[in-house]
């Protein structure tokens, strides 16, 4: 077989662990003058430039960034693409903004050409912005999910998606039946579940809009396959925890009713929990599961402060999540701006280096990936981004004023958008490259 060699030297940065756990001075490794090595698609080395450049073989193509940070790349733990078309869609809370703009909007996507069509904008948006691997929902549509995966296929990508489950309070034209969900998951679970690099996740939207019936369905088909993943929302808003109330009167909460069904543990990933309390958290974590921070969709939809410091202090997985098209933006440097001003909100701190693992090594520990992703550990696949230090005017002046790499990297969130992304790469390969 041909090896495929090829070096990157910029400014490189990567997590290594979560601060939370060993300090912020010990959560990184940062190169200021370093070299990236991918051989096959795969990291086969990092290190400072003066260590590592003697040693390549002749030949050995060298690009060289000197105005730019490589990190890897970033990693969305909560996002839907039927929704990309409705982004920044004005002035409602949850259960109105599903009414009002989402379900008429995912009624389109029973026609495969419109998928295929949202497809490939989507990923081209996720690439745009860094994003290399991401948790997605379809529509309650099959075909949904079989565009989504056929785009994702032919770019190589790192990616888990799920068709909806949706059998009520939803309106006829998008729900299907406990049966029909189940089949329907079963054969895209058996078509796409781990071709390539390709992952399925069992997807109930929400309690609400599942009868026990179905959520016993999922729960069953989560059971069933090696690897498989659950994907749904929990506690995003107070009035929509009322309801899953007043629907399963005979449960203690809202996570006991997906717990119930057999719908919690590892791989199990749970949107939003802003209002949790600490049982839950509790469960989430004795059980491995985890949740997806969605700041900028909390604060457009009014759904309150998610309190990361709870979660984590019980141990909870978290991952960060865009939530489009609840979510305003597909920048996961977007997300980490108004994650900072959430906490903020709380009188707490997000670190910049926290952040850098949140949106990367945090969230492939949170997808149980963080053996193949999120950090540049040889061995791992070479998914990874190129950030423009000189993007914009007001970033390249104000980078001049930084004193310290924890600045420079705040300012990077607080100013960065998809103009930072240079070039964005797959399995070694370049999916993604702005124009001049």
């Amino acid at each position: 077989m041909t090896t495929s060699t090829h070096a990157y030297r910029a400014a490189i940065l990567h997590s290594i662990a979560d601060p939370a756990k060993v300090g912020i001075e010990h959560s990184y490794e940062y190169f200021a003058d370093g070299v990236l090595l991918v051989e096959n698609g795969r990291i086969k080395a990092l290190g400072h430039a003066v260590d590592l450049l003697p040693g390549l073989a002749a030949g050995v193509p060298i690009e060289h960034h000197p105005d730019a940070l490589i990190t890897p790349g970033f990693i969305d733990s909560h996002i839907h693409f039927p929704q990309t078309g409705m982004i920044a869609a004005y002035g409602e809370q949850l259960l109105d903004w599903l009414n009002t703009y989402t379900f008429p909007t995912e009624r389109q996507f029973a026609d495969k050409a419109h998928a295929a069509d949202v497809a490939g904008i989507f990923l081209k948006e996720l690439l745009r912005n860094g994003t290399t691997t991401a948790l997605v929902f379809g529509s309650v549509h099959k075909v949904s999910v079989e565009a989504f995966f056929e785009a994702a296929e032919a770019l190589n990508l790192r990616m888990i998606a799920g068709k909806v489950m949706m059998d009520r309070n939803a309106p006829d034209y998008l729900t299907d039946t406990p049966a029909s969900g189940y089949a329907d998951s079963k054969a895209l679970i058996e078509r796409w579940h781990g071709k390539g690099r390709l992952l399925y996740a069992v997807t109930p939207r929400f309690a609400p809009t599942s009868s026990p019936e179905q959520l016993s369905l999922a729960g069953e088909l989560f059971r069933q396959y090696p690897g498989l993943y659950m994907h749904t929302h929990l506690s995003e808003s107070r009035q929509e925890i009322d309801w899953v109330k007043a629907l399963f009167p005979e449960r203690k909460g809202y996570l006991d009713v997906y717990d119930h069904h057999g719908l919690i543990g590892p791989r199990a990933v749970f949107a939003h929990g802003v209002h949790l309390c600490d049982d839950e958290c509790q469960r989430l974590a004795e059980t491995g599961s985890a949740v997806a921070f969605c700041p900028t969709s909390n604060l457009f939809l009014g759904s309150g402060l998610f309190d990361l410091e709870k979660l984590e202090g019980h141990g909870v997985r978290v991952g960060l999540g865009t939530d489009v098209g609840a979510g305003t933006s597909f920048s996961q440097l977007q997300s980490l701006n108004e994650a900072y001003k959430v906490m903020q909100l709380q009188g707490k701190k997000l670190d910049p280096f926290k952040s850098l693992y949140l949106a990367t090594l945090g969230g492939a520990r949170a997808l149980y990936l963080d053996d193949k992703l999120g950090n540049f550990a040889a061995g791992k696949e070479a998914d990874f981004v190129i950030l423009d230090y000189r993007a914009t005017p007001l970033l390249t002046y104000r980078l001049q004023q930084a004193t310290s790499l924890a600045e420079k990297l705040f300012a990077l969130i607080m100013l960065g958008d998809d103009r930072c992304v240079q070039e964005t790469f797959a399995a070694g390969q370049s999916v993604h490259k702005r124009d001049p």
